[in-house]
């Protein structure tokens, strides 16, 4: 897939005004930090990619339940796939050039390609592989290494080498997802030694061996990653259109955490790609001659998982409240800009079993006062918000530090709900802090989320306790569980959408879950003289074929 492909990912060339042009920028170079205001790495040659990102402190452990869309940039660079999975969901070979499956989809036989090296030299061969499915299908969660919380591994049962260049995977249920997962940017394939490591040892980015079309040069903390081609590289995916080595010599990843100088940076021609600058610029660097990518992928919509076991939350009443009392068209005329849609369910629209189920979430605020009413919730504060047995209504929301526009979002949300009686309050935490805060902290009971995933049969490692259990429901929730084994184990498609449909249905009538917008995470500002991009299902570029004109 190239640039020019509008499938699901679409360039911005139809934009109206935004509300900030490039004008209103600060003038190129101005406090801009030396390193790229100044040349340096920021000064890249003609062969050498320089990439701008608000951070890269999400952390190098690839065996973790979900992986930063920062460092997954980064990632895919490094490492290769068993398969290529594009935009569409569509299929197709990488290190596995073949395969094989049974009728009920609970064994494949995958044939691995000859002559595929690490970086270290070690072979990429069955024996690398089986290492790679267990770290993602089991993990090692005694020593801090969990699974990849999208990879099938309920129904995972095992695997084993046939011969160095044949694997056999096998698992107890249908599992439609499997090979589609493996295009998925957790299921990166990382050398034996790699996976071996301890926790403490596989923080750093230097232990983390691949076998992608670059190698890592240097690395600093919270600053920047230098990558440099590898020259014996010759196997990539055919879908990408390039063989053998990278066309560029070298790709920089430096952090400049704001948004307004990773603009201007760009605007001055001092860096080839930003990555995430504010929605309402965009059209501005469209009509200035750059390329503005904004993939849309397949997973979860942005929006709230709410834990049901943490007041307010444990009652169903006030989650549908909080769910009805959003303005979801509000947020999109003040934050967002035309490229940005509604959510019509809590999967994003390019999910092929998403069905429209917008009038279980629709604002409607005469129904959210209604709904808190009924919940008890009738009393007031001097403040004017809502108290029931001495308790004011109220929550925190963290805003997301993977989305841009998250932070004002959170705060016209809390306008939203301020005007129903529920106090609101917003705090801006970077990743680390945001990470301990709202993933790890069981007491916090609004979690954002911007989720990626290339099958929706993985859709049930997340939402009870045999996965994530983002809801905080174990298996109470019978309809739930059993809703989460019949999407996991369906044998074909059709069944699978029709129970997906009702597993979204039970999700939003339930308001565990509420839908914000259709999930637009990465945006790339890029260089007209650049080509050669191409994106995959969850919107992670590779630029294994990219060049650049000389400038």
């Amino acid at each position: 897939m190239s640039t020019s492909t509008l499938s699901r990912r679409h360039l911005l060339q139809t934009l109206g005004a935004g509300s900030l042009g490039l004008a209103t920028l600060p003038l190129a170079g101005c406090a801009l930090p030396s390193a790229i205001a100044d040349g340096g790495e920021g000064d890249a040659a003609d062969d050498e990619l320089t990439f701008l990102i608000s951070n890269l402190d999400g952390g190098w452990v690839p065996s973790k339940s979900a992986i930063s869309s920062y460092e997954a940039n980064v990632w895919q660079q490094l490492t290769d796939k068993l398969v290529h999975t594009d935009a569409d969901g569509v299929v197709s070979p990488w290190i596995a050039e073949s395969w094989e499956q049974d009728a009920d989809s609970t064994e494949f036989v995958l044939h691995l390609r000859e002559g595929v090296t690490f970086s270290d030299g070690t072979p990429l061969d069955a024996a690398a592989v089986l290492a790679n499915l267990e770290s993602w299908a089991v993990g090692r969660p005694d020593d801090g290494l969990a699974p990849v919380g999208l990879f099938p591994g309920g129904t995972y049962e095992g695997a084993e080498a046939l011969d160095p260049l044949t694997v056999r995977v096998t698992f107890t249920a249908p599992t439609l997802s499997f090979l589609p997962t493996l295009g998925y940017h957790g299921c990166q394939l990382m050398a034996p030694a790699s996976i071996a490591a301890s926790l403490e040892e596989q923080s750093d980015l230097a232990n983390q061996i691949g076998s992608g079309p670059f190698v890592l040069d240097t690395w600093a903390g919270d600053d920047h990653v230098r990558l440099v081609r590898r020259e014996d590289y010759d196997w990539a995916p055919e879908v990408l259109g390039a063989s053998g080595p990278a066309t560029l010599s070298a790709i920089t990843f430096r952090v400049l955490p704001d948004d307004t100088l990773r603009a201007s940076a760009a605007r001055a021609g001092q860096t080839d790609i930003a990555y995430n600058v504010n929605p309402q610029v965009l059209d501005s660097f469209t009509e200035a001659g750059f390329v503005i990518e904004v993939p849309r992928y397949l997973g979860f919509v942005h929006g709230f998982s709410l834990r049901t076991n943490v007041a307010p939350f444990d009652d169903v009443r006030v989650r549908q409240a909080v769910t009805r009392g959003i303005d979801r068209d509000e947020i999109l005329r003040t934050v967002f800009t035309d490229a940005w849609e509604s959510a019509t369910s809590w999967l994003q629209a390019g999910v092929p079993e998403t069905t429209d189920l917008t009038e279980l979430f629709a604002y409607d605020p005469g129904l959210a006062a209604q709904l808190l009413d009924e919940a008890g919730w009738t009393d007031r504060t001097e403040d004017g918000f809502r108290s029931k047995d001495g308790t004011e209504l109220g929550f925190t929301i963290y805003p997301t530090p993977y989305l841009t526009g998250s932070v004002p979002e959170a705060e016209l949300i809390s306008q939203h709900l301020g005007r129903l009686g529920i106090r609101v309050s917003t705090q801006r935490l970077d990743i680390p802090t945001w990470t301990e805060r709202v993933t790890n902290d069981p007491e916090q009971g609004i979690s954002p989320v911007t989720r990626s995933f290339v099958d929706v049969g993985t859709v049930a490692g997340v939402i009870t306790d045999e996965g994530e259990d983002w809801f905080a429901v174990g298996s109470s929730d019978e309809e739930l569980v059993r809703l989460r084994d019949e999407v996991a184990g369906a044998a074909d498609h059709d069944e699978r959408a029709a129970i997906v449909e009702q597993l979204s249905r039970h999700v939003l009538e339930q308001a565990y879950f509420i839908p914000l917008e259709q999930n637009v995470q990465r945006i790339y500002v890029q260089s007209p003289q650049l080509s050669g991009i191409t994106f995959n299902a969850v919107a992670i570029p590779s630029y294994h074929a990219a060049r650049k004109d000389p400038s």
